[in-house]
C-alpha cells in the first residue's frame, strides 16, 4: 500500500488519498459524541463490524488492491477505536444473542480462504454478514435519527465514492468492499433523513443526547 505514494500524480493515487482524509476525519465527530456522551455506540455491532472490517482489509489487500486500500485500512481503523470508546462510553453487551453465529460465519470465510488460496470467499461472507448489520443500522437511524451523527455518515460517504473511484478497473472483488460500505452510507442517511421528516420540530431540534441513550435500549436491549 505504501509504493501508492511514489506514483506521482496518478489520478488513482489521489482519489485513494483523499478517501483516506475524509475517513479519518469522518469519524472524529463520532468518536469525539462518544466521549461526551452525546452518541452510544452498540458494543456488539462495533466488535463485529471490527472482526469483519479486518477481514476485508487483508482480503483486499491480497487480491491486489492498491490505492483504494487506504480507504479500507482507515475505516477498520476508526472502526477498532470506536469499539475501544464503546468498552466504557457504549451501551449493550459485547456479545448479543446471535453473535456468535456471526463470528462462525466469518470463521468459515477465512477457512475457505484458505483451502482454496482465493481471498473471495472470505470477502463474500464479510460483506453479506455486514448487511444484515447494516440492515440494523439503517432501521435505528430512520426510527432514531438523532442517536447518530450525521456528519460521520456524510464524509463516510464521499469517501466511499473516492474509493470506488480509486479502484480504476472493473474489478469486482476489489469494487465489492467500497461499493457495499458506499450503499450502507446512502441507505443510513436517507434513513435520517426521512426519519427527521417525520419528527416534530421540537425534536428534530432537541440534543442528540437527550435520546440516544433510551433509543438504544429499546434497539438493543440493554
Amino acid at each position: 500500500m505504501l509504493d501508492v505514494l511514489s506514483q506521482g500524480d496518478d489520478p488513482l493515487r489521489l482519489f485513494g488519498i483523499a478517501s483516506a482524509v475524509l475517513s479519518a476525519y469522518a469519524f472524529l465527530p463520532y468518536a469525539r459524541n462518544t466521549i461526551r456522551g452525546r452518541t452510544h455506540p452498540q458494543r456488539a455491532s462495533w466488535l463485529i463490524w471490527s472482526v469483519l472490517g479486518l477481514i476485508a482489509f487483508v482480503s483486499q489487500a491480497a487480491e491486489g488492491a492498491t490505492a483504494s486500500l487506504w480507504f479500507a485500512a482507515i475505516q477498520v481503523g476508526w472502526t477498532l477505536t470506536i469499539f475501544a470508546l464503546s468498552i466504557r462510553r457504549g451501551t449493550g453487551r459485547l456479545l448479543n444473542a446471535g453473535d456468535e453465529y456471526v463470528l462462525g460465519a466469518a470463521a468459515l470465510g477465512l477457512g475457505l480462504w484458505a483451502l482454496t488460496d482465493n481471498a473471495a470467499y472470505a470477502l463474500g461472507i464479510t460483506i453479506t454478514i455486514s448487511m444484515l448489520g447494516g440492515g440494523a443500522t439503517i432501521l435505528k437511524a430512520y426510527r432514531h435519527p438523532t442517536s447518530e451523527t450525521m456528519a460521520t455518515w456524510v464524509l463516510c460517504f464521499l469517501a466511499a465514492v473516492l474509493a470506488v473511484l480509486a479502484v480504476g478497473r472493473l474489478d469486482w472483488v476489489l469494487l465489492a468492499y467500497p461499493l457495499y460500505l458506499l450503499s450502507l452510507y446512502a441507505g443510513i442517511l436517507i434513513a435520517m433523513a426521512l426519519g427527521r421528516s417525520q419528527m416534530p420540530d421540537e425534536a428534530r431540534a432537541a440534543p442528540a443526547h437527550r435520546t440516544v441513550i433510551e433509543a438504544n435500549a429499546r434497539m438493543f436491549g440493554r
